[in-house]
């Protein structure tokens, strides 16, 4: 199933993005050493008593005609809200209810999703009279927080989670891969799924936006067999202008969660932008098996480099995928489409490859004997032994003395190493240090 979504909302300055930041801060122990892939994202996965779900940080809403900029802040937080399964309204007691908070309900009860009031900036919890007005509102009892200090968010996700539908169980071919198409709006999703089924199961419109739910479609090639989920872009409205596109990463992100492997769906004519970093990093993130697949590569004048010209474009602005393979189609003239499903097929095995340990630890002492661990602070480093924990993504956990000492670029070095003797094409990895003494080695 796929994660819940939850945005937040509310006036400007009533701390959402402190809330936002005290709910995913935890899940930031991870850091990518590549710039620029994932920082200024305005969502997150987020937990609570064993519930995941995402999390949306939305800039203040504002009913004033504004500038431009205020225009389309209003806009992107109707977007969440329009495909949030749960509304968290932010309010500030210290400014007490205003005509703008109200102005906000109003719009969230037009929504009818579930809300859930949150009242900011309390100092006294056991002084009432600092939130009770916020009862006006008519959206329920609201909750006394301090998303600066953290007090009483407990209470709060509690009241959040319990607006979550229950989950439902749904039978799924086991043996069929799950394909997720994610890409930003007008990309060609909905027409390479035509391609592929070869037939107009899904309407095709060159206006983005025009499918509106992602779509399972189950089918076979080859003896194989696969289901197709198509997922639209949020522009769903003939208001709802480019800029908006930030949002349109959102249903793509309910898609990716049931995938097995996911196409990265580019224009050959617009090349990599930073809506399209945001989606392949999420991907990236999740641990998904993935494709990039350029599309309309029949509207490309070409010579014997345009292809090695792309590849390095794409290679430079999603360095983070640079173990995932790149194909060129068009799904208009259905050129090289079922390439896609045999890469498909390909990276599925990658990603649940499993390597013996004994394979995986003479491979690693050899490239330790070629490149040493460097010493760190004095101390000497060493990996004692490495064991494969999970796949899908494969996961590799190495025992050391010193885990903390030893550099990213070092560890780096051993994903290389991997990917060079077993492959792994079209998957991210893991690798994993944990604390081990000589003296525990047996």
């Amino acid at each position: 199933m796929a994660k819940p979504v939850v945005a937040i909302v509310g006036r400007p300055n009533v701390g959402k993005s402190t809330l936002f930041n005290r709910l995913v801060g935890a899940r930031k122990a991870i850091v990518e050493d590549i710039p620029g892939v994932t920082r200024d994202r305005l969502y997150d996965i987020s937990d609570w008593e064993g519930r995941e779900f995402i999390i949306i940080d939305t800039g203040g809403i504002r009913f004033d005609e504004g500038d431009i900029f205020t225009r389309e802040v209003k806009l992107q937080a109707e977007i969440a809200i329009e495909e949030a399964d749960v509304i968290l309204f932010m309010v500030d007691t210290h400014d007490g209810l205003t005509s703008e908070d109200e102005q906000v309900a109003d719009l969230l009860r037009k929504s009818k999703k579930p809300v859930v009031l949150a009242a900011n900036k309390v100092e006294n919890f056991d002084k009432q009279l600092e939130y009770y007005e916020f009862y006006n509102l008519g959206l329920g009892d609201p909750i006394p927080i301090s998303a600066m200090h953290g007090r009483n968010i407990n209470d709060l996700l509690d009241a959040v989670i319990a607006c979550f539908a229950p989950g439902s169980e749904i039978e799924e071919d086991d043996d069929a891969i799950k394909i997720a198409i994610v890409g930003r709006p007008n990309v060609g999703k909905s027409s390479l799924v035509n391609a592929l089924l070869g037939e107009e199961r899904v309407i095709v419109s060159d206006v983005p936006g025009t499918t509106r739910d992602s779509i399972d479609t189950p089918f076979e090639h080859e003896g194989n067999r696969f289901i197709l989920i198509d997922t639209a872009g949020i522009r769903k409205k003939s208001r709802i202008k480019e800029p908006t596109e930030r949002y349109s990463v959102i249903r793509a992100l309910k898609s990716v969660e049931r995938a097995d492997v996911v196409l990265i769906m580019l224009d050959a004519n617009e090349g990599v932008n930073e809506q399209d970093q945001r989606i392949a990093g999420y991907v990236h993130e999740q641990g998904k098996a993935n494709v990039i697949v350029v599309n309309k590569w029949d509207l490309i004048e070409k010579d014997g480099r345009t292809m090695n010209s792309f590849d390095k474009d794409i290679r430079e602005e999603l360095k983070f995928l640079a173990y995932s393979p790149i194909l060129y189609v068009s799904a208009r003239t259905r050129k090289r489409i079922f390439k896609i499903l045999e890469l498909v097929d390909f990276v599925a095995g990658q990603h649940n490859r499993r390597v013996k340990t004994s394979e995986l630890n003479q491979i690693i002492n050899d490239a330790m004997l070629l490149n040493p661990l460097p010493g760190g602070g004095g101390k000497r480093i060493k990996i004692y032994y490495a064991t494969q924990a999970t796949t899908a993504p494969p996961t590799f956990v190495f025992f050391a003395n010193h885990p903390d000492k030893i550099h990213f670029s070092y560890i780096r070095y051993l994903e290389n190493v991997l990917r060079k003797n077993f492959g792994f094409e079209g998957t991210p990895m893991k690798l994993l240090l944990r604390k081990r003494e000589e003296n525990d080695i047996k």
